[in-house]
C-alpha cells in the first residue's frame, strides 16, 4: 500500500534537489548567455488534457534583435525522479528547454494535466533572474437544482 505521507515526501525532496540544481546550473547557464551577448530570452509553454510543451524559444540582443542561439554547449546539471542529479553537457538552446521544464515540475507540477496551463518564461540576463508567467486553467461548473 502506497501512503500519501510517502508520496508528498517523494515529490518534496524532488522539488528541492531541483531547486538546488538550479543554484548550481544559474551562473553558468547565465554565463554562457551574457558571452553571446544575448540580453534576454523568452519561452512559451502550453498544455492541458495530459499533454504538454514548449512551444517557441527565442534570445534577443538589446532592444529586441531576434538573434540565434550560439551551437555552444554547457555543462547543466540535472535532475531525474527519484533519482541522483547529474550533469549532462546540452546545447545552450536545449538548457533553456529542460530549465523551463524543471522550473513547472519544481512550482507547477502536473501543470499540463487536464484544462491545463499556458505562459511565458523571461530569461533577464543582466538581472539573473527568470521571471515565469503561469496562467493555469480550470473549468467552472454553476449547479442548482429545483424541486417542484
Amino acid at each position: 500500500m502506497i501512503e500519501m505521507n510517502s508520496i508528498m515526501e517523494s515529490i518534496a525532496r524532488h522539488r528541492e534537489a531541483l531547486a538546488q540544481a538550479w543554484k548550481v546550473n544559474r551562473e553558468i547557464f547565465f554565463a554562457a548567455l551574457a558571452a553571446a551577448q544575448i540580453t534576454h530570452v523568452k519561452v512559451s509553454f502550453d498544455g492541458e488534457g495530459d499533454s504538454g510543451q514548449i512551444d517557441n524559444i527565442a534570445a534577443y540582443r538589446g532592444d529586441g534583435a531576434l538573434v540565434p542561439f550560439p551551437s555552444q554547449s554547457i555543462a547543466l546539471r540535472t535532475v531525474h525522479w527519484n533519482t541522483d542529479a547529474v550533469t549532462e553537457e546540452k546545447p545552450l538552446e536545449a538548457a533553456v528547454e529542460v530549465l523551463c521544464y524543471d522550473f513547472l515540475e519544481q512550482e507547477h507540477g502536473g501543470w499540463e494535466n487536464n484544462d491545463g496551463a499556458f505562459g511565458e518564461f523571461t530569461f533577464d540576463v543582466a538581472a539573473r533572474t527568470v521571471e515565469l508567467e503561469f496562467n493555469g486553467r480550470y473549468m467552472e461548473v454553476h449547479t442548482t437544482a429545483h424541486t417542484f
